[in-house]
């Protein structure tokens, strides 16, 4: 590992997964670089590989989710992690979700809370592209369960 990679896995993170309806397939990865850039409007970004199938999509589909995932879902933030993966729809296969009203992404049910957004612009960022969004709704708060992290290459509660 470089020392810069390690130096940024001492900082814990918020795990999330995107997910994108793109015709009739669905795609998702886990990130564990999201974050809120504003309250007015409410924006989020998101920091994908460039080179990832998932960015290639969000460049042709403006609309997604991010479902932010709770202490109890370490195996659904991994299912997503994995290269390789097949279609989302198999994923979350025996995990409670529904689709977006707005973006007809899937939404993983059980988090902490989850967000349909649409881009408003993409800024490229070394090997990563960062993906501005406005928040169309948000379709869930639960404050009950602890929020699922990562830190030091491994998924936590907090």
């Amino acid at each position: 590992m470089s020392e810069f990679t390690e130096a940024m896995a001492q900082l814990a993170a918020g795990v999330a997964v995107i997910t994108v309806k793109d015709g009739r397939d669905d795609v998702g990865v886990t990130v564990s670089a999201l974050m809120s850039v504003s309250v007015d409007p409410p924006l989020i970004l998101a920091s994908l590989s460039s080179r990832g199938y998932l960015a290639e999509v969000l460049l042709r589909q403006d609309r997604w989710a991010a479902s932010l995932l709770s202490s109890g879902q370490a195996a659904i933030a991994s299912r997503f992690a994995v290269a390789g993966r097949p279609s989302a729809r198999h994923l979350v296969s025996g995990a409670p979700h529904h689709r977006g009203q707005h973006t007809d992404a899937l939404i993983i049910e059980g988090g902490v809370a989850a967000l349909e957004v649409e881009t408003t612009q993409v800024v490229p960022a070394g090997d990563h592209a960062l993906f501005v969004a406005g928040v169309l709704a948000v379709d869930y708060v639960d404050s009950a369960p602890l929020p699922l992290v990562r830190l030091r290459g491994r998924y936590r509660p907090v």
